[in-house]
């Protein structure tokens, strides 16, 4: 092999080997960048899901504990503060059935929502309170959302199907999203308020329903219950007793197995 053939075969091997070394270079470098951006993705995929559980559980705002003096019904409740002072508290986003308005007969399920929260939250029991932004309706009552034990008292309602999604007012909407969602479960199982067809309304409880349900379900335990509950012309609840003056002329809406079921509804004992 002479000079010039040597030198030829060496710029040939040299060329070849340069040009594998680009190639590879290249390779190597498209990689990084398909993995880089395999990463950036996961990244991205991973705060789009954790942005995502966030929204459908919101966190727990600011809260007081106050002293709980009495439950009124199933979503009004009376407390006491640690100053002293003394609030009547409307439960947020939520309506349970009437037991104690003036111009309107106990509703069903409402004795129950009364009777569960009064166990719930029995007087001189604490309870956690997160009140609503503007904090009061046009009565003048705190709008808030209780805790008792870490749990949310307007969702345990819900859970038993002892309350409706009611009153829903921006900007009082924070957990809206999750009460609907439990709400529609109880829903599809039927329970509570749910197990009465078209009681439950977007406007409310149907009053018509109360009759038909006091037949059907006396409160108690008893199959043949004797007391019996009127409302008068003013809207006042009161009870008769089998040996009441008026008890056989009085026309019963509900009738009760002892006076204590009457009393929890919210009625009072006859005079006479």
């Amino acid at each position: 092999m002479n000079g010039n053939s040597f030198l030829h075969s060496y710029l040939n091997v040299f060329l070849l080997t340069a040009l594998c070394l680009i190639t590879l270079s290249g390779c190597q470098a498209a990689s990084d960048n398909l993995i880089n951006q395999s990463k950036q993705e996961d990244s991205l995929s991973n705060e789009d899901t954790q942005s995502s559980a966030d929204s459908s559980n919101e966190e727990k705002g600011k809260t007081f504990t106050a002293e709980i003096i009495k439950v009124i019904d199933g979503d009004t409740v009376k407390i006491k503060m640690t100053n002293g002072n003394q609030e009547t508290v409307r439960l947020l986003l939520i309506d349970t059935p009437e037991t104690v308005h003036p111009s309107k007969p106990v509703q069903p399920f409402g004795p129950e929502a009364s009777k569960f929260a009064k166990e719930l939250m029995p007087s001189g029991s604490k309870v956690e309170v997160e009140t609503g932004i503007g904090e009061r309706d046009k009565y003048g009552r705190l709008l808030a959302y209780f805790y008792v034990d870490g749990k949310m008292v307007n969702k345990l309602l819900l859970e038993k199907g002892l309350a409706r999604v009611a009153y829903v007012y921006a900007p009082n909407t924070k957990y809206l999203d999750e009460l609907e969602n439990i709400q529609k479960q109880a829903q599809q199982n039927e329970i509570g308020i749910w197990s009465i067809e078209n009681y439950a309304t977007s406007k409310g409880f149907d009053d018509s329903k109360s009759k038909e349900a006091s037949v059907e379900k006396p409160i108690g335990s008893c199959n043949n219950p004797q007391i019996k509950g009127n409302i008068n012309s003013k809207g006042n609840k009161i009870y008769h007793i089998p040996s009441g003056q008026y008890y056989e002329i009085t026309k019963p809406e509900e009738k009760f197995c002892t006076e204590k079921d009457a009393q929890d509804a919210g009625f009072r004992k006859s005079q006479s």
